[in-house]
């Protein structure tokens, strides 16, 4: 088959993200794998067999065809809520620093909020497609906002404001594209800040990472709350233009918490520099690129399930790529959020090729219609 445009769009970028990804989690990782496991390449070694599930898991999407995940949305939506549900049986869900995010099956480890985010996309996109011409009336809109508030429920539970938020993005940026009106956008939006503003204020834990966002290297904050997020900036300002040179941050070594998934931006621009933390940027700019143009190109050739499908994909990891990196630049609270393709975790990477799998068969499918 023909390669385009796109196919380069996609594919150039994504193989340096992940290698550029690979190289960092090494660096990033040798002190903590060596202090919790006596092997400073342990996170490296487990990083490397889950881009190569994830790499299984795309091509495996790349040979199904999408008209099969549009009549199967609804599958992988009920199994995203089951898991999340199972995160709050006794046994079943792990709590880490206060969190219930993962399931632990043996050695394997499964965040149900990564793969909820992934059913989001395939069931709001069938959505829009079947409820196309009645989106903007009240039953038609209030449906999918019923899905999103019990998600929302769940994910909350764990707590996880950051995927909260996301997967509220997520389906509002999805219904938007699909055609409510605007009217309805800002009702939701005015909802979900509303929804947003109560969460943070109800919490002790949420309000101190506002207040340490606001001011991270005050006396009171900056030894507890504005811990993550205090370090996070002097790593970054550490690096400069150029940075401290691979392999040589000073913060990786216990000061930066979270310095291999989370924070791991804050190590790169440390070692690499403004520029390397540009060079990512730009990667990630291509890959959206490609992203938006496989969507347009669905619509051009009246594939409505593809379009949103595409679009969401994009919305989900620039979103996510963007939250990540304000975070660590100190312009967003800290939310727990990993960098796709870049930080370690299993979940995460393997979601996100299986997301780039899709869009690369919906591509495919372009080319030949």
């Amino acid at each position: 088959m023909k390669i385009t445009k796109n196919d380069i769009l996609i594919l150039l970028p994504l193989t340096l993200l992940i290698v550029f990804g690979l190289i960092m989690v090494i660096s990033s990782s040798i002190y903590i794998g060596e202090d919790m496991k006596s092997n400073p390449f342990y996170f490296a070694k487990r990083q490397a067999v889950f881009v190569s599930i994830g790499i299984i898991s795309l091509l495996c999407f790349l040979i199904i065809p999408s008209d099969l995940l549009f009549k199967a949305d609804w599958i992988f939506m009920l199994l995203s809520i089951l898991l999340l549900v199972v995160l709050f049986i006794p046994d079943f869900g792990t709590s880490v620093n206060g969190s219930i995010r993962w399931i632990r099956l043996g050695p394997i480890n499964i965040q149900p909020s990564e793969i909820c985010k992934f059913g989001l996309i395939l069931y709001i996109s069938g959505y829009s497609v079947r409820r196309i011409s009645e989106i903007n009336s009240l039953r038609s809109f209030l449906k999918p906002l019923s899905l999103l508030f019990i998600i929302s429920i769940l994910i909350m539970g764990q707590p996880d404001l950051g995927s909260t938020a996301i997967v509220c993005i997520l389906v509002v940026g999805i219904l938007f594209y699909a055609g409510i009106s605007f009217t309805q956008l800002i009702l939701l939006i005015l909802l979900i800040g509303l929804l947003g503003y109560l969460a943070i204020t109800s919490s002790p834990m949420r309000l101190a990472r506002v207040l340490a966002f606001t001011d991270p290297f005050a006396i009171e904050v900056v030894r507890d709350a504005g811990w993550q997020l205090s370090n996070s900036l002097i790593s970054i300002g550490k690096g400069g233009w150029f940075g401290v040179g691979l392999g040589n941050s000073f913060q990786k070594s216990f000061f930066l918490p979270e310095a291999h998934t989370d924070f791991i931006f804050a190590i790169i621009v440390e070692e690499l520099g403004i520029l390397g933390g540009l060079f990512l940027i730009i990667l990630f700019i291509f890959l959206f690129m490609g992203m938006i143009s496989i969507s347009l190109d669905s619509f051009k050739k009246g594939r409505l399930f593809q379009g949103y499908a595409s679009f969401g994909i994009f919305l989900l990891i620039s979103i996510q790529a963007l939250f990540n990196i304000a975070v660590n630049i100190g312009l967003l609270p800290t939310k727990g959020l990993t960098l796709p393709f870049i930080s370690y975790g299993g979940t995460s990477i393997i979601i996100m090729l299986s997301l780039v799998g899709v869009i690369l068969r919906i591509n495919n499918e372009n080319k030949l219609s």
